[in-house]
């Protein structure tokens, strides 16, 4: 890796390194506000061997005496559509930054990037994206003048578990908790839900259940469906991290991954569904519930979860970059 600051090397990435990453995470935290406390097992998850080949795909930056001091990791998303997906993630220790550690890092990102696009979509165009937090404002800087744009901003939103209405009755639908022998089906529900939303690209089997249904944080108990004659319609998935829990003493119940296929959309099913897990939450013992949602969705979800009682907390921006087709 070129132009890093004196006293520093770069290496490749290995799962060794994941207890010193989740360490540097923990660290730039209260500077970054991301709202995410990632342990050791959270990333593993996320960085998944058959997502994620970290020793090619990703970098640690170490002092002389092998302090790791910043982190990169390239991922390049599966299902691409209109365009490759190729999301972009790094971190520096908040004592090392303003040395020139980004910028390096973000030019080895963006050659990594260049080289997965080739490799998996190189008949497609390439949107390289990073995603900013409140507190990053040097990396706002940085990839500004690297000529990424700001295209979406992304709300986490949140509300007590308490004061709860009871869940609608919406004819014709069944609420249901998640049952493992529908886990494909909502998969592919969940594709079909997603594929009018702005850069979605559809998830195969390994990376659903790698980042999804296969995580610890998975909660099926708190995660409901809505049947149509038997068929999944709507789906709630939610996740309990155990990391977030321990860092702010808050169990929080995330609503992942939301949906209604569009032929069931207008009937209040979402509303319902929504509802019956925060129930389901509040009865397990968790104390407020979570979710992000596109400021611009087009199912007018922003506002459906703001009369749900759920209030903006902190708005990730998420910046690309594009490359034409490699072919």
């Amino acid at each position: 890796m070129r132009h890093l600051p004196v006293g520093l090397t770069a290496r490749r990435l290995t799962t060794d390194d994941l207890p010193a990453v989740a360490g540097l995470l923990a660290a730039a935290e209260p500077v970054d506000d991301t709202g995410e406390h990632l342990d050791v097992d959270d990333l593993a998850e996320w960085w998944a061997a058959d997502v994620v080949d970290l020793p090619s795909d990703g970098r640690a930056v170490c002092t002389a005496d092998g302090t790791l001091v910043a982190v990169a990791v390239v991922l390049s998303v599966r299902g691409a559509r209109e365009d490759h997906r190729v999301l972009l993630e790094g971190r520096v220790h908040p004592a090392w930054r303003g040395r020139g550690t980004g910028r390096a890092l973000l030019d080895w990102e963006l050659h990594r990037g260049a080289e997965l696009h080739r490799r998996d979509h190189p008949e497609l165009p390439a949107r390289l994206t990073v995603s900013v937090y409140p507190g990053m404002t040097p990396l706002e800087s940085l990839v500004r003048r690297a000529g990424f744009t700001a295209e979406r901003w992304y709300a986490d939103m949140e509300r007590p578990l308490t004061g709860l209405p009871e869940a609608p009755a919406v004819p014709g639908v069944e609420l249901v908790p998640f049952a493992r022998d529908r886990d494909d089906e909502v998969r592919r529900a969940h594709n079909a839900a997603f594929t009018d939303h702005h850069g979605f690209g559809e998830r195969d089997a390994p990376t659903w259940r790698a980042w999804f249904t296969g995580t610890r944080a998975f909660r099926p108990d708190l995660s409901v469906l809505a049947l149509v004659d038997g068929a999944v319609a709507g789906y709630v998935l939610t996740y309990v991290y155990d990391a977030d829990t321990r860092a702010t003493g808050v169990e929080q119940a995330h609503l992942g991954q939301l949906g209604v296929l569009r032929p069931a959309r207008g009937r209040g099913i979402a509303s319902a569904a929504i509802v019956a897990a925060l129930r389901a939450a509040a009865a397990a013992g968790c104390d407020t519930a979570g979710l992000q949602v596109d400021t611009e969705n087009p199912t007018g979800a922003f506002g459906l979860y703001r009369r749900l009682g759920f209030t903006p907390v902190r708005t990730r921006v998420q910046w690309a970059c594009t490359r034409p087709p490699a072919t």
